[in-house]
């Protein structure tokens, strides 16, 4: 009863979700939007400066996400969107963050998490922290603590499709398949050429439209 209770209090319109993340494997790794440390020096397919020397903000490359043409042209602007949301504008709080990382690759969970509690504590604000905590819960088999993490993410970041994702995940897995597409959708309505999404919800497509028609 608590999780159906977070799930809900996760998904009031303009609380959390006020904007519009790729289900797990069965071996749960990282999700789309978790930012690898290893994806920072990734070479996107567009440049992140416009001609002119002008910087592109996150609103423009949020934009440009929506209108994507393909999943490729997609993805190199999620790349930019993604080295935004891993500057913390802290050096010990980004170190600490990629050591949290290299430790969620080794599956030390608790070293990962003690890691990310200490990031978390140096910058509240930084929706990428929360987010990161978000995923070591969840692959350390804490769904509830991981959705009260992804609610902080979407309060920093309330266009965080990864964290959507997550979301959409915990709930469908908990059995709320009504919820989990809203999660999905949303992130969807933000990342519209993200596969992993449209999949899951082609998937709950015609188990939760065909119950509620």
């Amino acid at each position: 009863m608590r999780l159906v209770r977070l799930a809900r209090l996760a998904l009031i319109p303009g609380l959390l979700l006020t904007a519009a993340p790729a289900a797990f494997a069965q071996d749960k790794p990282l999700r789309d939007g978790a930012v690898p440390h290893a994806d920072r020096d990734d070479k996107p397919n567009l440049p992140e400066t416009p001609p002119r020397g002008q910087a592109v903000t996150l609103d423009k490359l949020f934009e440009r996400l929506a209108a994507a043409k393909t999943p490729e042209e997609a993805k190199g602007i999620a790349n930019l969107i993604q080295r935004r949301w891993a500057r913390s504008g802290s050096d010990t709080a980004d170190l600490l963050m990629t050591r949290a990382q290299d430790a969620l690759k080794a599956r030390e969970l608790p070293l990962a998490i003690e890691l990310l509690d200490r990031v978390i504590t140096l910058e509240p604000d930084w929706a990428e922290g929360w987010n990161q905590r978000a995923n070591a819960l969840f692959l350390a088999g804490d769904p509830i603590r991981s959705l009260l993490d992804i609610a902080e993410t979407l309060k920093g970041e309330p266009r965080h499709y990864g964290a959507m994702m997550g979301l959409g995940t915990i709930l469908r897995q908990q059995g709320d398949d009504k919820r989990a597409m809203v999660a999905y959708r949303r992130a969807l309505a933000v990342y519209p050429q993200l596969d992993a999404v449209k999949d899951a919800v082609e998937s709950l497509k015609l188990e939760v439209d065909g119950r509620d028609a």
